[in-house]
């Protein structure tokens, strides 16, 4: 019985955030926002990546804004500021993941009317975000050659969920002893019409290609 209880109740909770992340999403297109969730584990280079998003889309007179998720701390939210773009940082405390909620609270506190692009930084799980769509219009998730190659296959569901897999620090491959072509395979076999995009953020290698496929440029 009590089995049978918990399911239902992790039911409700999955429905009332996908519910909720279908307000988020309508909210955002009222306000013209375009909105990215970015997704992965820490160190896997999403900070940077945003980062280096942020500065091309500013050159071409976008208007930028993040929301900055992790457990603790306001790191990333003051790298993000650095840009001089609106930032909101939310800490999930005990939560290994945003949910819609969260998402909703932080988007009270924007100016939706002044951004173009809005991407969410999610907290660094690769487990977790799965469950828990945002409102976004895609969802990003980034890896890294030197997490290994098996870690797209390792993570199916979150994967399957994907709009969009990077493979970044790309130019670390060889000395990882990682082969790109594997965990681009393995995308290909979990999410078959996913675009997989190499990068390396800190040179900003493949950058303009992500950009193409998020639709930016």
């Amino acid at each position: 019985m009590h089995l049978v209880q918990d399911v239902e109740l992790g039911t409700d909770i999955l429905a009332a955030n996908r519910k909720l992340a279908e307000d988020n999403h309508k909210h955002l297109r009222s306000h013209g926002v375009k909105c990215f969730d970015i997704q992965g584990a820490i160190g896997s280079g999403k900070t940077l990546i945003i980062e280096g998003l942020i500065d091309i889309l500013k050159e071409k007179g976008v208007k930028c804004g993040v929301i900055a998720g992790d457990v603790a701390g306001d790191d990333d939210y003051r790298r993000f500021s650095g840009h001089g773009i609106p930032v909101i940082n939310v800490n999930t405390g005990k939560e290994c993941h945003l949910d819609a909620h969260l998402v909703d609270h932080a988007l009270e506190k924007l100016d939706l009317a002044g951004l173009d692009v809005l991407f969410i930084e999610n907290v660094g799980n690769l487990v977790c975000p799965a469950d828990f769509p945002l409102g976004s219009d895609m969802r990003i998730t980034v890896v890294s050659v030197t997490e290994g190659d098996d870690m797209v296959r390792k993570h199916p569901i979150l994967m399957g969920t994907s709009d969009i897999i990077v493979v970044n620090k790309i130019s670390l491959a060889e000395a990882m002893g990682v082969d790109p072509a594997v965990l681009e395979r393995d995308a290909g076999e979990i999410n078959p019409h996913v675009p997989v995009v190499f990068t390396d953020a800190r040179t900003g290698e493949g950058l303009d290609v992500l950009l193409q496929k998020l639709g930016l440029i």
